[in-house]
């Protein structure tokens, strides 16, 4: 059961952990501009694009598939990114195997338990009869009723895969649903986690309140909080160049 991975670059190794629904895929530009001074690998993490499929899906679970997979690439202790999702992933690894991180960068994540805000997006998806379309458009108009915004819609439908009798989901659609109760749960730590961290949130988006970051400092007592002006939830796609800015600024210092 191994992880598909990205990488580009050369040098000290950062890696990347993508959101719900995400994969790899969505951080190329991210990672191509970081590879210039880096050994940047992006993950597809279970469940997600190209990694493995399998029926269970959780913080600890995920935590260990990366350790394995810095394990089979020989690598010690890297620097760590994760979205959403993947900034909860980043925080469990961050208190799991402490001992293999230098930094950690949480983007748009707090480690509280969050609200059901997917559920509906999941049963759209899951109600399509993906043998009934010919194309992505189809598919996205028979989407537009249940998932109006078309920026979300477009962003789910680069989970579809063409094949010769039509098309077929990359994400394990079923099980991310079944599992998504305990995604939504907090990642906490027993006891602070020491270690040099980057908690980064859009100033357009209600995911990192006052009151996380009051915890967030609980649990990571070196954490650096940075809100970035003209973004939302997706903040490296909403405010690239500035996102990029905060990292080399993070990573470069000692």
């Amino acid at each position: 059961m191994r992880l598909h991975f990205q990488s580009v670059g050369e040098g000290k190794p950062l890696v990347i952990l993508h959101g719900l629904f995400g994969s790899a895929d969505n951080w190329r530009h991210i990672a191509s501009a970081l590879s210039a001074k880096r050994r940047v690998i992006s993950v597809d993490l279970r469940n997600h694009g190209r990694s493995f499929h399998h029926a269970r899906q959780t913080y600890p679970l995920m935590a260990e598939d990366l350790v394995n997979l810095l394990d089979e690439l020989e690598l010690g202790s890297v620097d760590l990114l994760g979205h959403s999702l993947g900034g909860k992933v980043a925080m469990q690894f961050a208190q799991s195997f402490t001992e293999r991180l230098d930094k950690l960068i949480v983007v748009d994540m707090a480690p509280r338990q969050y609200t059901d805000e997917h559920s509906h997006i999941f049963k759209a998806l899951m109600a399509l009869e993906l043998g009934s379309f010919t194309s992505r458009t189809q598919i996205n108009d028979a989407l537009s009723s249940t998932v109006p915004d078309p920026a979300v819609r477009q962003f789910l439908l680069l989970n579809l895969q063409k094949e010769h009798d039509g098309f077929r989901w990359r994400i394990n659609l079923q099980v991310l649903f079944c599992s998504y109760p305990g995604l939504l749960q907090q990642v906490v730590p027993d006891d602070p986690v020491e270690i040099p961290a980057l908690f980064i949130s859009g100033a357009d988006s209600s995911y990192v309140t006052e009151a996380d970051w009051q915890q967030i400092l609980q649990f990571f007592p070196q954490a650096r909080q940075v809100v970035i002006d003209g973004a939302g939830h997706w903040v490296h796609a909403d405010q690239p160049d500035v996102f990029l800015q905060q990292l080399d600024r993070f990573l470069a210092d000692a």
